[in-house]
């Protein structure tokens, strides 16, 4: 989580130096060539400067969702935020790895899956011998839960 927490304030310093220092600065470089109506350069630092400005927002609110995330909360004998899984796909009868993290962290390749993906919503709350029925675009899954390594666990919490 405090990588999560790191990555994000590290965009939001960068993203605030640019709307704070470098767009203004190319926005009066711009309007000093004149009319504005004609004016490419100002046009883009303007249409710049009003995205940075939304993104910014975003993730300020997102870090704030973050921060807020209560470790005492996640549960120390099931699937939740920050679990490494192995799972038995049934029907392949194949052994699959996955880590639940957050949407920002996802990275299928890697086996890290968001916590609000079908598979992330269908694993959450369950235990080591559960077996679940997961709708994925592949079609209805049944895959049993067979080695399961809390958030706590990999901690040492």
């Amino acid at each position: 989580m405090e990588e999560l927490k790191k990555k994000l304030a590290e965009e939001i310093a960068v993203l605030e130096n640019e709307l704070r220092v470098e767009l203004p600065r190319e926005i009066l470089r711009a309007r000093e060539h004149g009319d504005l109506s004609e004016n490419a350069e100002y046009h883009a630092a303007k249409e710049r400067q009003s995205w940075v400005s939304a993104r910014l927002g975003q993730l300020n609110s997102r870090l704030r969702e973050v921060s807020m995330i209560d470790m005492s909360k996640i549960p120390h004998d099931r699937v939740g935020l920050g679990s490494k899984v192995v799972i038995l796909d049934v029907d392949k009868d194949e052994k699959l790895h996955y880590r639940l993290v957050t949407s920002e962290e996802v990275d299928v390749s890697k086996g890290l899956i968001s916590t609000s993906s079908p598979i992330g919503r269908g694993l959450l709350g369950k235990q080591v011998g559960d077996t679940v029925k997961i709708q994925i675009p592949g079609g209805l899954r049944e895959m049993e839960i067979v080695e399961l390594l809390t958030v706590h666990q990999q901690t040492g919490g």
